[in-house]
């Protein structure tokens, strides 16, 4: 008797349950995982008012996978079913054929229904991604432009070609496919055979084959014909477009091919009936043959012996057509250009008539000035401002005034060491404040003078809702408005009484999902991986979760159809912080035009476009103004250009999700400005097509590029940016809100000289308070140099400046010691009958708390330069003493001071006691700054000018007397 135990049978069957209930929670599990992000979305954007862009995706999506799925699934099967039940009953077969289907018969109901189905779901998949040009293709509004060549629409090109050329590239690879499968059926069962080196083709394979070849070939005849179209976008050649080689042999060898095409079709139709393969065989080599000679060998011919000798003169016609519509595309077709006679020497008095371009003069430069917003404004470590502010501009005292602007973000680094999850999410929720500073004046001591700064907010900008939830820098999400209004935990800001003294604020309004109960807060905490949202007592039904903070990011998921500048900027507007976004429309359909990377033209970056980069554009318009509230998060999308009619299709796509333009407020309208990234793009195209001659763009003399920045500090060569100031452009009749850039000639070579040729400009004040977009707004001049005058570039004023000894000298004594010299942005105005450089000089200490503080204001006009204290002094140097500025204070900043040779400008001394008590307390103050500054004593060279100051403020209070 054997003493072995039986084996555990029943206990491994046991095991099947197990495993089976492990495999279904972890499929569970992926669903539900699913699921939520899926659902979390639904509530973002159902909260958001925008649900309507998830679901039309859903649809579309869906719709167009199911259609991709039965456009493939079906015609493969067919062709799979039909080569099967038309088998020949009694095929002889090799062994080899004998071995196939033995293996395949087991299986070939699994694969006539799943490779099929396998192919749909690809098929499917490609086809949902193009939901889009689907949608525009259904719902394409004309635009009223006709192209030159075809007398087409341009939305020909713009919505229906390219929907067209996918459709017959999917057809065409689903007819490729059924009849692959097609061929290997008839193969393995027979109704194709080889034998005695003889093939043979049973009449139904016959008939199947060559229907699908007829089809297959007809289809590459539609292809064909489409193909000429794609010549108005080609850029194979010396310009976009169509050029004399495509126009005389390329489109005319494409519609004869075409047509061949069709005529070898039809010869497959006939071989069905007749068995007699030769024909369509030859037909299809010659078809072949006859699209190497038209399409490659005629027009390689005609360009070599026809063209080349004269490309000048015939390719002239083709030019004017890229010409004019690149311009139309990139919207400069309607630019003034205007010749300006610019003088490079400076008389007295040439300012007088641009007195109020040279008072709005922005010597506040953005891009410097953060460290002293964040010394100034800052407060606490927990507040943050950008690396580079923004310029705005608001009306105070019945004026505008160009304004440097920021909000004071939220830092949660700064809270260093008491980071938790409780204190990130719960309690560090928000930014507090906007802070302006006006860009034409600076304090005695340098500091910008702040319009409207402090906490709680305070200035010339009234009453305002201050915090911050939405911003470029805010957490990845926070919870907010759960707490008790009595007991709030919400840190709003930190108080003036004490230095640890808080003021906590709960939040009011809709701003995100609630947390309303136990499968929201579920939700959330796995979408960012935080049990804590399901645990916190902390988290009621009334909070909130606040996630994609960012203003373009939330724009773009509103709107994902636009492309968005990359410059937001926050304004006050009705009593809220906002964020002001530009949205575009774009295209790379619109024919002639050439082609640009989006991503390479705004950049400031001197570099080579990435190939790696799919932004590629020949057609952008600022067609949709969007606002997000800092405060809530509501994203507002206004229809700005309502003639663009990429606009107007995407509107018929998501009828209710943009604001007609009359919805814009007044206050709204006058903080709206031109956006930098289309300037960029149009600067970008101007360099080359300000010129309007055939002929003179051939040659390819007059090119211009943008500038370097004379400034930049580091390695990588950089692009001078745009600026904006206010400024009357010649041949405008008011000053305004503008943004300029300035043109080199183009290197040829190893050559390159930086003297300015062009001086582009656009009216960015889109309109004031009264709701109405001003007429001019967008208007583009473009200033042309003569070529006779060498008026001086950017970087050779800026080499000017560093090579002038008397400024050397001064930048020298102002960077001894534990100090640095800051060059700040080099502005270029149109004034005087000339162009006058700008440029602000900052001295920054070496120690941790320092920041900028402005200290000299260096100004050239040709080749005369000027380094003083404060602007007017500069332009008073610089044009003799007689510079037209009225207002010596030039808006706050530190005041000329009074030549002590002079004795009171020259004449005898007065009689009036006060009067000379303050002049002589300012030439007292006077001698101390100087000592101070050689000595390198900033803190007493400040007091001496605080002092300075006030000397002459009696001074003209008693002159006045």
């Amino acid at each position: 008797m054997s003493n072995a135990s039986p084996r555990p049978a029943r206990r491994q069957g046991n095991r099947r349950p197990l495993v089976v209930t492990i495999v279904v929670l972890v499929v569970l599990l992926i669903v539900f995982f699913a699921f939520a992000s899926v659902y979390s979305d639904v509530l973002w954007y159902q909260q958001l008012g925008f649900l309507n862009v998830l679901t039309t995706q859903w649809f579309a999506a869906a719709g167009f996978f199911i259609a991709g799925f039965i456009a493939m699934a079906v015609p493969v099967w067919l062709s799979i079913e039909i080569a099967y039940r038309r088998r020949p009953v009694y095929a002889r077969l090799n062994s080899q054929l004998d071995r196939y289907q033995d293996v395949i018969e087991p299986l070939r109901k699994l694969l006539t229904w799943g490779v099929p189905a396998l192919l749909g779901i690809f098929a499917g998949l490609s086809t949902a991604t193009r939901w889009q040009m689907a949608l525009l293709w259904f719902n394409s509004t004309p635009t009223g432009e006709k192209d030159p060549q075809f007398n087409l629409d341009i939305s020909f090109y713009l919505f229906d070609l390219p929907f067209y050329r996918a459709v017959v590239a999917l057809f065409s690879a689903i007819v490729l496919l059924s009849a692959i499968a097609a061929l290997i059926t008839n193969y393995v069962y027979g109704s194709i055979a080889v034998a005695r080196r003889e093939l043979r083709i049973a009449k139904a394979a016959r008939i199947q084959l060559a229907i699908i070849g007829a089809i297959y070939i007809l289809i590459q005849a539609v292809s064909i014909w489409l193909d000429q179209y794609a010549t108005m976008t080609s850029a194979k050649g010396l310009i976009t477009g169509a050029s004399y080689t495509d126009v005389n042999a390329t489109i005319p060898g494409l519609q004869i091919l075409s047509l061949i095409a069709i005529l070898v079709s039809l010869l497959f139709i006939v071989t069905a009936f007749t068995g007699r393969w030769r024909l369509p065989l030859v037909g299809t080599a010659m078809l072949v043959i006859s699209g190497l000679i038209l399409t490659m060998g005629y027009p390689w011919i005609m360009q070599r012996f026809i063209v080349d000798p004269s490309e000048r003169s015939l390719e002239e016609p083709y030019i004017a057509r890229n010409i004019d519509l690149t311009r139309q595309a990139y919207g400069v077709d309607e630019i003034d250009a205007t010749p300006y006679n610019a003088t490079t020497d400076a008389t007295p008095g040439a300012l007088r008539s641009d007195a109020e371009t040279t008072a709005s003069i922005r010597i506040i430069d953005p891009a410097l000035v953060s460290a002293s917003f964040a010394q100034l404004e800052q407060f606490k470590q927990y507040y943050s401002f950008p690396q580079e502010l923004d310029v705005d501009r608001y009306t105070i005292d019945g004026k505008s005034q160009d304004s440097v602007v920021s909000v004071r973000e939220l830092n949660q680094a700064g809270v260093g060491s008491n980071q938790s999850w409780y204190n990130n999410t719960l309690v560090y929720t928000h930014g507090y404040g906007l802070v302006a500073a006006y860009g034409t004046e600076r304090s005695s001591d340098g500091q910008p003078v702040f319009l409207e700064a402090g906490i709680p907010s305070s200035g010339e900008l009234g009453e305002f809702e201050p915090r911050i939830y939405f911003g470029e820098n805010s957490p990845l999400y926070s919870i907010i408005g759960g707490t008790s209004s009595t007991k709030p935990v919400e840190l709003d800001y930190p108080a003036s009484g004490s230095e640890n003294e808080q003021v906590y604020n709960t939040f009011q309004g809709e701003a995100g999902p609630k947390l309303e109960n136990i499968f929201n807060r579920l939700v959330y905490a796995l979408k960012f991986q935080s049990e804590e949202i399901l645990l916190s007592d902390a988290v009621t039904n009334d909070s909130q979760i606040i996630y994609d903070r960012n203003p373009l990011q939330r724009v773009q998921k509103a709107a994902p159809y636009l492309t968005l500048d990359s410059d937001p900027y926050p304004t006050v507007v009705d009593g809220r912080v906002v964020w002001v976004v530009d949205g575009y429309t774009t295209s790379a359909n619109y024919p002639y035009s050439k082609m640009e990377s989006l991503s390479s033209v705004i950049s400031d970056q001197a570099q080579s476009a990435n190939a790696f980069v799919m932004d590629n554009v020949n057609y952008i318009r600022n067609s949709v103004k969007a606002t997000v509230d800092a405060y809530d998060g509501s994203v507002t999308l206004y229809a700005w250009d309502e003639n663009d009619a990429v606009l107007k299709t995407w509107q018929k796509i998501y009828p209710s999700n943009l604001q007609p333009l009359s919805k814009m407020s007044g206050e709204l309208m006058s903080h709206v400005r031109y956006p930098t990234d289309l300037f960029k793009a149009q600067r970008s195209i101007l360099g080359q097509y300000h010129v309007t001659d055939a002929g003179s763009f051939y040659s390819g003399d007059d090119a211009w590029v943008t500038p370097n920045d004379p400034t930049a500090t580091s390695d990588a060569t950089k692009y001078q940016s745009p600026y904006y100031l206010t400024m009357k452009v010649p041949g405008a009749e008011a000053p305004a809100y503008s943004i300029y850039s300035t043109f080199i000639p183009k290197a040829s070579g190893t050559s390159s000289r930086n003297v300015l040729t062009g001086y582009l400009v656009a009216d960015a004040d889109a309109g004031s308070e009264n709701g109405k977009k001003a007429d001019g707004y967008g208007k583009l001049r473009l200033l042309t140099l003569p070529k006779v005058v060498t008026v001086p570039g950017p970087g050779q004023v800026q080499n000017n400046f560093n090579a002038d000894p008397d400024v050397s000298k001064e930048l020298n004594l102002l960077s001894q010691g534990s100090t640095n010299v800051l060059k700040g942005n080099l502005l270029t105005l149109p004034v005087g009958g000339g162009l006058l450089y700008v440029q602000p000089v900052y001295v920054q200490s070496t120690g941790n708390t320092s920041y900028p503080l402005l200290k000299k204001i260096l100004v050239a006009f040709g080749d005369k330069i000027a380094f003083e204290d404060t602007l007017p002094l500069a332009l008073d140097a610089l044009f003799g003493g007689n510079a037209g500025v009225d207002d010596p204070t030039n808006g706050g900043a530190v005041a000329p001071e009074p030549d002590p040779a002079a004795d009171n400008g020259g004449n005898a001394p007065t009689t009036n006691e006060t009067l000379n008590q303050a002049l002589q307390a300012a030439k007292a103050a006077l001698a101390d700054r100087e000592a101070a500054r050689i000595a390198g004593d900033w803190a007493a060279y400040g007091a001496a000018d605080a002092a300075l100051t006030e000397a002459l403020t009696r001074a003209l209070a008693a002159s006045a007397q």
